[in-house]
This record gives structure tokens, sequence and C-alpha cells, in this order.
């Protein structure tokens, strides 16, 4: 028995040993690679209506909250799509924000909600374009919606 004690120490020493030896993977990046989908800033909105004004844009605001079902599904299943995101990140200035934290119901005030999601299209002075109340889940939809939004500018 002490013998396969023996054995078993020098062999965990040698294994030990090699491992310290072998040359490990390279670093990872320290750059993320660019997702996607829909790129949301996450500023205060004073400045995302600057931005909006300097850029010559129109806000897409998700108007959201954390429990909220159909919420998740949009963030997981449509903002992420890369038909999406693209259309959105040349078009708008992208925001999402929590309405029962934070600024959201500061903005709810201003921008009223009757459910979630509820979908705003604003332009730079913060005036409300349109307005669409639950979920797209659809992403050819949702662009087809927002191309309409465009539109009326």
């Amino acid at each position: 028995m002490q013998r396969f004690i023996f054995v078993f120490a020098i062999a965990a020493v040698l294994f030990t040993g090699m491992a310290a030896t072998t040359p490990s993977a390279p670093a990872p990046s320290t750059t993320a690679p660019k997702a996607d989908g829909i790129q949301f800033v996450d500023m205060p909105w004073a400045k995302v209506l600057e931005k909006a004004k300097k850029e010559k844009k129109i806000i897409f605001f998700d108007a959201y909250a954390s429990w909220c079902g159909p919420c998740k599904a949009m963030q997981k299943n449509v903002f992420t799509r890369k038909d999406v995101g693209d259309y959105f990140n040349a078009t708008f200035i992208n925001v999402k924000k929590d309405m029962e934290i934070g600024e959201g119901p500061q903005l709810a005030s201003r921008y009223p909600i009757e459910g979630y999601p509820t979908l705003f299209f604003v332009d730079g002075n913060g005036k409300l374009i349109t307005t669409h109340l639950g979920a797209i889940m659809d992403g050819p939809e949702l662009i087809k919606f927002a191309k309409a939004v465009t539109s009326k500018k």
C-alpha cells in the first residue's frame, strides 16, 4: 500500500510539473466582438436628446420593466437579430430604460406608459413621433414599423 501511495505521489508531482511547462493558450482579447443586434446607448435622457440632435437622428426608446416577459423576449429574440441591428443602428439613437427605476419614472410622466413594452420614437427635441404598445416579435415586422416611422419624419 505504501508503495502505491509513493508511486501515486511521484506521478502527481511529474504531472503538475509537465502542466506548468506546457504552453498555455493565448490570452483572450481585451476587446469584445461587436454584437450583431441593436446597440443601445447607456446615458442620461438629456444626453440622448443632444446626441439625436447632433446626429440628426430619431430616438428609438424601448420602455420596459424588469419583470415583463414580452420585454425579455424582444430583448433576447428580436433586438439581437443582425438585420434589426443593422437597420436600427444606422437609423436611430437606440436607448432602453427600465421605467420603474432611475430615470424611468420621470420619463413615464413625459411619455405615458399604458403597458410593457412600449416602443417610442422621439425626435431630438423630445417630441413624440409615434408609439407602439406591446411586443413586436418578428424582426422584419419591427423593421417595417420603423421604416414607416422614418417616412413620417
